[in-house]
Formats: C-alpha cells, structure tokens, sequence
C-alpha cells in the first residue's frame, strides 16, 4: 500500500450529510476523474463511500469515517465500531485523528492503539496529528505512516499552516521520524504539493481544492466580490 502511493498524489474524495454532492456513487465517479487525472491513491470518509470506490477504481484506498460524538473533540475515526466498519470496507489503510486529546468514553489514544492491534494487528495505520509532538508520538505508538492532517485545525495547533514560512513544521517532522509521512491540509496549489515533495514526504492527500466544487466556486466569488469592493 504505501509503496504503491509512495511519490504520488492521493486525492480525498469525501462529502459529508450537508454537502451538494453526499453520495457514495457520487464518490465512487469523483475517484475515476481522480485516477483519470493521474492520482495514485484516494482517501475516503465511510464503509459506504469505500465499497462504492473499491467497485470503481483498483487505486489505494484510505479509510476513515467521520462521526460526532458529545464526550470527545475527535471525529476521525473515534472508536472501534470505526475501525470495524472499516475493516469490513476492504480499505487498505486506515486513518485515525493522532491527537493528544481523548476519544469518546475518555479512551486514550495509547490504549486505542492497543485495541486495533489486538483485534487487527496486519492492518496498516495512518496517524492525523495536529503537531510536531503528536506526530513524534505517533511514531512511538507504532503509526505506519503520519500526516500533518489536523495541523491548524485543533485548539493546540490553532492558527498553524504546514506551508507557513517555507514548510518548517514539515521539514521538521521529515527529519525527525523514520516511517513514511504524508503531507494533508492546505495543499491548495501544485506548487504546494511540489514543494512537500522536494521536502522530502513521502506521499501528498489533497481534497477539497479538487473535489469539492461549492468551495472552489466560493473562492472565485468571493475574489470578484473583493475586486468590486476596491475598484
């Protein structure tokens, strides 16, 4: 699996419940344009989405699934019931939030860890950390992989941006750990998703500047709606 998506673009193919394009066939086309387009691998939000991408491209797939929860912050695949229903998807890789913060029912990340590699100790596990020190965490927990996923977007890394002064917070993960890691979160250029490489990652997860239209569209809006208010 990481061979195959190893110097490649894997592009995420998700749309949740409030989203114009929710729709596991949806997802299963938005993968085909993807590999059309020369991906290598694609990520993707639940058992449903990945069963209908499995049936549609032979690509790598990563699994998550998304789910609230009103005890915990994280919703990157929280629990076990997560990690079955993933299982039972044929992902070839599952990702889970690497954070620092507790999973529902106060379950710590290190104990989580624990409960998958006891139940499925072959399966390959991607790390979504929020820091530099989570990532280092995850690689002593046993992690597969990391990536700067959640980087920017948790109460510890809030403000933080992976290409903020040249990628520093990336070049510093790359010489630090010795398993693969994968660049994700505002990638949003090809010239990003170039420069993660020339850092040194092994792979690069773009999503929504690719396959979610109505941000891509709000983008453009919002740029015209700026040069009328200035003009």
């Amino acid at each position: 699996m990481l061979n195959k998506i190893r110097s490649g673009l894997v592009v995420s193919c998700q749309a949740l419940e409030h989203e114009p394009l929710h729709s596991s066939y949806i997802m299963g086309r938005m993968a085909a344009a993807a590999k059309e387009g020369g991906a290598s691998g694609i990520r993707a939000n639940s058992k449903e989405d990945i069963l209908e991408i499995r049936k549609t491209v032979d690509l790598p797939v990563i699994g998550i699934v998304k789910r609230d929860y009103d005890d915990s912050d994280v919703f990157i695949t929280a629990t076990m019931k997560e990690i079955e229903e993933l299982v039972e998807s044929g992902c070839d890789m599952i990702a889970l939030d690497a954070t620092d913060r507790l999973r529902p029912n106060g379950v710590t990340l290190k104990e989580f860890i624990r409960q998958i590699r006891e139940a499925y100790p072959s399966m390959l596990l991607m790390a979504d950390a929020s820091t530099v020190e989570e990532v280092l965490e995850a690689e002593k927990l046993g992690f597969d992989c990391v990536s700067t996923t959640l980087m920017g977007y948790t109460e510890q890394s809030k403000g933080d941006d992976i290409s903020d002064n040249d990628f520093e917070r990336l070049k510093e993960i790359v010489s630090q750990v010795k398993v693969p890691v994968i660049a994700e979160g505002h990638v949003d250029m090809p010239e990003k998703a170039r420069r993660c490489f020339e850092i040194g990652v092994d792979s690069v997860v773009v999503g929504s500047v690719i396959t979610r239209p109505q941000l891509i569209t709000k983008k453009f809006v919002d740029s015209i709606e700026q040069e009328k208010i200035t003009s």
